[in-house]
């Protein structure tokens, strides 16, 4: 499972899978949220990374309210930057460290979840959401997609694009895994209108990989992608995930290394989370991993720091926090314009997406996630949205700061206009001491009017983000 989007729609793509997320009560000191200050800031600059991206202000709608939002988002069209996404979930297996696992895969699943997912494009191809406003990244996501048979991941992607107002330039996304799908299958995504592959490699180890359930050995991973790169149709990424069981540093060091080898086009750099109800988590709460635990919190941040000094060794360009591309051909579009708040059309049995009402309220919305009833709701014409989160009314403000945190820096000319122009309150006066702090536990350095992230800041992008985010949502609820 590749990661970034890994993610309402990804703060990301998909939906928290148990419902809306808690609002987490407001500290009431600035202190709260600074860093701490020691010899490394990779070690202990905070406790623990956070595990998801920052979900602050987001307030779940009434069952009862839900049918009535939702006429008024389907009827206005999209104005703001938009991608889509299109969810797949079946899985053959559930690896160790994954939380998104939703449903097992058998091979009459495909052809029938695929007409569920034209009918709904095609169901709601003249509604305003879907119909207006261009969309510039589409992302198939999981799950594993690429389970699907050659012919309905085409018969999908061809959907895609026969029933979505697509820009000429769209990045067309499809993630999945090595096992099941050959140089024939990708072929078939790419003749389709596929531009982009996102494969979870995680670790070419053998052993790890073994550890974690995946099927394929080193060698196998290796040539597999060799020849997706070889076939020069699209752009070739793969996740990576330090903090394994049994990872040392030196391994991990070469699974970067064989990655930068093969000349792919991206790389996603993830640290290890330990999501509850993973069958890693399960196993390390109740004392029966066999495998060896997980790499301690505090070297996560080495392992970041050494994958990141071999990708700009090797010359790689960083597009994101944790996002490296080789070339020109890889764009990061869709993740990038997921994390910065752009309306996004959700597509498939527990796709998660955000549109806006005509009054520019925000909602992220998610569809109806049990397959069977899905297609039911599909096939009776009923409706496939299943909840609703109502977005802060300062979104437009926190959209600007993650979009610019993901990318690594902060215009704090903007910040400060955003800021003044929404509440009358002065960014200096409200963020400037946390900003200070920061700068001194050398996770931001200021650079002109311009706050960027050190390689350290980086390893702690989301949680400086959600720490920014929830003093500002503070000071704008109850003025200083």
């Amino acid at each position: 499972m590749a990661q970034a989007r890994h993610t309402a729609c990804r703060a990301s793509g998909r939906p928290a899978r148990r419902g809306a997320p808690a609002r987490a009560p407001v500290p009431s000191s600035l202190e709260d949220f600074f860093a701490n200050i020691g010899a490394d800031p990779f070690r202990n600059a905070f406790r623990t990374p956070r595990p998801v991206h920052p979900f602050v202000g987001m307030m779940p709608v009434p069952e009862s309210q839900v049918r009535a939002i939702w006429d008024q988002l389907r009827r206005t069209p999209r104005s703001a930057p938009s991608v889509a996404y299109v969810h797949i979930p079946f899985c053959i297996s559930q690896c160790a460290f994954c939380g998104f696992y939703q449903n097992r895969w058998y091979v009459d699943d495909g052809p029938v979840y695929v007409d569920a997912l034209i009918d709904q494009l095609r169901r709601d191809r003249e509604q305003p959401y879907q119909a207006e406003g261009p969309i510039r990244a589409v992302y198939l996501g999981g799950g594993t997609p690429t389970l699907l048979a050659a012919k309905d991941l085409a018969r999908a992607i061809r959907a895609v694009r026969e029933h979505l107002p697509l820009t000429a330039d769209c990045e067309i996304t499809v993630e999945g895994r090595i096992h099941g799908f050959g140089a024939d299958k990708a072929k078939a995504a790419f003749d389709a209108g596929a531009s982009r592959l996102s494969i979870g490699v995680q670790s070419f180890d053998t052993a790890l990989r073994q550890r974690m359930g995946r099927r394929c050995d080193r060698g196998e991973v290796v040539s597999a992608l060799a020849k997706l790169v070889g076939l020069d149709r699209g752009a070739i990424i793969i996740d990576l995930i330090y903090g394994l069981p049994g990872q040392t540093s030196s391994v991990w060091a070469d699974d970067v290394r064989q990655a930068i080898a093969l000349d792919l086009d991206g790389l996603d750099l993830y640290a290890l989370k330990t999501m509850r109800e993973t069958p890693l988590a399960r196993a390390t709460t109740s004392g029966h991993l066999s495998a060896p635990s997980p790499v301690p919190a505090t070297d996560l941040g080495g392992y970041f720091r050494r994958g990141a000094e071999l990708l700009d060794s090797a010359r790689w360009d960083t597009l994101s926090s944790s996002h490296w591309r080789n070339g020109t051909r890889e764009r990061n579009v869709y993740n990038l314009l997921i994390k910065s708040g752009a309306d996004c059309v959700a597509v498939g049995a527990g796709a998660g997406g955000f549109l806006s009402t005509r009054d520019g309220t925000g909602y992220s919305y998610r569809n109806e996630a049990n397959v069977t009833d899905y297609r039911a709701r599909i096939r009776t014409g009923a409706l496939v949205v299943a909840g609703l989160l109502r977005q802060s009314p300062h979104r437009r403000l926190f959209d600007r700061i993650k979009g610019g945190l993901e990318l690594g820096r902060l215009d704090l000319g903007a910040l400060a206009w955003e800021l003044r122009s929404h509440s009358g309150q002065d960014l200096a006066e409200v963020a400037g001491p946390l900003f200070a702090q920061w700068q001194e536990a050398r996770l931001l350095v200021q650079s002109g009017g311009w706050l960027e992230l050190t390689l350290a800041g980086r390893y702690w992008q989301v949680q400086l983000t959600q720490s920014l985010l929830r003093w500002l949502e503070q000071s704008l609820d109850e003025p200083l």
